[in-house]
């Protein structure tokens, strides 16, 4: 959503003298609310952007649904080889939901083949192996989020 955008919304908020407004469109979801003090130099009241202590901050998150059952990861104590994330994000086996996946349990893989793609910031980031060998153990499922140096897969 753009800022030109933004500001009239927090304009129709400012003349409206509703207390919050919550927009959804196109995947991204805008709250704006204001926050009434009486110690406030306008009281809530007057020119917008005059002062903008009586807004609370603006939250912003991508309405798309969570998956379904974080499952945490145990700590690695297999023997082997752990790739690791390179970055946060989302964790995806395979690069569109109804596609065949990178690798599974059991294939050969050499230096640079691709095991994953990590989305981060709406941007799909192929993950490549850095050792030759057998995908011993896959780590994680399909669409959970991930945190930097997080074990994906075990290369023996």
């Amino acid at each position: 959503m753009d800022l030109r955008k933004l500001k009239k919304l927090i304009d129709l908020v400012e003349e409206s003298g509703i207390s919050e407004l919550e927009l959804t469109e196109d995947g991204e979801k805008v709250r704006i609310s204001r926050n009434f003090t009486s110690n406030s130099p306008n009281n809530g009241q007057g020119a917008p952007y005059q002062n903008f202590a009586n807004y609370a901050p603006m939250q912003y998150a991508p309405t798309a649904q969570a998956p379904a059952a974080v499952v945490e990861p145990a700590p690695v104590v297999e023997e082997g080889h752990a790739v690791k994330s390179p970055m946060v994000g989302t964790f995806y086996r395979s690069p569109s939901p109804d596609a065949k996946s990178f690798v599974e349990v059991g294939d050969t893989v050499a230096i640079g083949d691709t095991l994953c793609i990590i989305e981060a910031m709406k941007l799909l980031n192929e993950i490549e192996s850095d050792k030759a060998g057998v995908v011993k153990k896959i780590l994680l499922d399909n669409g959970v989020a991930v945190e930097y140096g997080e074990p994906l897969f075990i290369i023996a």
